[in-house]
């Protein structure tokens, strides 16, 4: 088993849910946070909390699906900080409920913008540089959405499956090359994301939580980070079904609001 320790880690959307747990489980002197997100106010409200545990903090408003943008950034810190740990966690969701069908249609295209595009945007200016060094770890963030469709979020669990399928194709092409990948798959965390559901949800997990479990899967380098063991059972299951049966089967969900929000 391979055990990885990480001084420099970068986190997208850092700025809430996840993301800013991450930030600060990861806080500690000796260590620097790369924070990237969507809202000056709440970003900062982490790097303050993570510098007060003793990290070295570099916060950046920026958007994942600016990509010459982003690469631009990313390589200038990388040549002062190599970055051990990319945390590929900025996503948005929006599902088919509680507006029009022409609003919820003209949102699913940006979903795939942020959470495909911007995973990759993420990831592959740093990509040849770990090859290069011959280390690192890449963590993808995907949901338990991504083992089957559901007809209340179209969007969010296709494009969680997207980057799931790719971070597991991923993690072999660059196995031989010292580098790393994780694909996280969390059930229902809380977040901004979730705090939009109407519904309720079941085994709901604090962030702080999710970050312990995530982080002790990336050190020993786990291929899947999947959580709670209950969702993930009866995710995976659903998934093993005929998609005549899990079609119909989704379909009685509840669907997800259509307004978007940031992890």
């Amino acid at each position: 088993m391979t055990i990885r320790n990480f001084k420099t880690i970068l986190i997208t959307g850092a700025s809430s849910g996840i993301g800013a747990a991450l930030a600060q489980h990861y806080a500690q002197s000796g260590r620097t946070l790369l924070l990237t997100g969507r809202d000056q106010v709440r970003l900062d409200e982490v790097a303050h909390v993570c510098r007060q545990r003793g990290a070295h903090v570099i916060p950046c408003v920026v958007d994942v699906t600016d990509g010459d943008a982003f690469k631009s950034w990313l390589l200038q810190i990388d040549d002062g900080h190599p970055v051990d740990l990319i945390v590929a966690n900025a996503g948005i969701s929006g599902g088919t409920g509680g507006s029009s069908e022409s609003g919820w249609i003209s949102a699913e295209f940006k979903i795939f913008d942020v959470n495909v595009m911007g995973v990759l945007h993420t990831i592959l200016p740093l990509l040849p540089r770990m090859i290069e060094r011959r280390s690192g770890q890449i963590a993808i963030m995907s949901s338990l959405a991504s083992f089957s469709g559901w007809p209340g979020a179209p969007a969010y669990s296709a494009s969680k499956a997207a980057v799931r399928v790719y971070g597991e194709a991923l993690r072999g092409a660059v196995s031989g090359a010292g580098v790393g990948v994780s694909v996280i798959c969390p059930g229902f965390v809380e977040s901004r994301m979730t705090a939009v559901n109407n519904y309720k949800m079941p085994f709901f997990m604090t962030a702080d939580k999710a970050a312990c479990i995530i982080a002790l899967g990336l050190i020993r380098n786990k291929a899947r980070i999947v959580f709670p063991w209950q969702t993930s059972l009866i995710s995976g299951c659903i998934g093993l079904l005929p998609p005549a049966f899990t079609a119909w089967l989704l379909a009685k969900l509840p669907a997800k609001p259509a307004t978007s929000a940031n992890s």
